[in-house]
């Protein structure tokens, strides 16, 4: 069974709010009820969903770099022991 959990953001200040509604199971529901049954359900869950586009931005900043540095690995000539040895030799004592 699912159930249907209905979050009426309503403004106290001058910002909009949208209603969201969403199912999960049971079981996730009562546990979230009873985690925060004296916090406000709709900041914890506008919480959560800021949280949640933050992160995909993140993985999607996180991919976009690896794929440039793996393409710039791609087009440099790989160095030698030689060559790491001597760059890291240069300028020391």
């Amino acid at each position: 069974m699912r159930v249907v959990e209905d979050f009426n953001n309503v403004s106290r200040c001058e910002a909009n709010m949208a209603t969201v509604n969403f199912s999960v199971p049971d079981e996730v529901k009562k546990a979230f009820d009873r985690a925060f049954k004296n916090t406000s359900k709709s900041a914890v869950i506008a919480d959560l969903m800021r949280r949640a586009v933050a992160d995909l931005e993140r993985k999607k900043q996180r991919a976009e770099i690896f794929k440039l540095l793996t393409e710039r690995r791609q087009t440099r000539p790989t160095a030698t022991g030689s060559d790491i040895r001597t760059v890291r030799m240069t300028g020391r004592p």
